[in-house]
């Protein structure tokens, strides 16, 4: 299996819209911080946006010429950009278990480190998405933080757990 990432090109807007938000109930929104309640974006309102396109912090997943998800990043203190953190998501979940987001996250984090100047690259997840926790130990990032109980998701308080690696611990890491 070949895993790449890469900018989206503007004539695929449509088809990462139908990937990812066609369908409101797809499974991975249950497991993407699903306690904000983030309403997905009309077709209308994804092409109006281009969010996705020509955006140095936005690629799309491809595995085996196929579309099949997206890493992203956002500065966490803003304008100071000295703080990042990354994002991945694979929208199909027959998909899931098959090492893509392992090796887009490796593609990401070593792009991300080769254009910034950062120390540190991360991201937050939750204590109910296990599956992300297990990627950013794969990927060789450590626990960075833990605030307990803080995010509600039916009916039940689950831990923000943030997970990181810094520049020299990623240029030690075996290929």
């Amino acid at each position: 299996m070949t895993v790449s990432i890469r900018p989206l090109r503007a004539n695929e807007q449509t088809t990462l819209w139908q990937l990812a938000y066609s369908d409101p109930d797809a499974e991975w929104t249950k497991w993407n911080g699903p306690y904000f309640h983030d309403v997905a974006p009309t077709l209308a309102e994804f092409l109006a946006a281009r969010r996705w396109v020509d955006h140095p912090l936005r690629q799309v997943i491809v595995s085996d010429g196929e579309l099949v998800g997206a890493v992203s990043a956002y500065y966490e203190d803003g304008d100071l950009k000295r703080w990042l953190e990354v994002g991945l998501v694979i929208y199909q979940e027959g998909r899931w278990g098959q090492h893509i987001g392992r090796q887009a996250l490796r593609l990401w984090l070593t792009h991300l480190f080769a254009t910034t100047t950062l120390p540190h690259l991360g991201f937050t997840t939750w204590s109910g998405n296990e599956r992300m926790m297990r990627l950013g130990a794969a990927v060789g990032m450590k626990e960075g933080g833990r605030i307990r109980q803080v995010r509600f998701w039916q009916g039940q308080y689950y831990d923000s757990v943030k997970y990181g690696i810094l520049r020299e611990e990623w240029r030690q890491l075996p290929g």
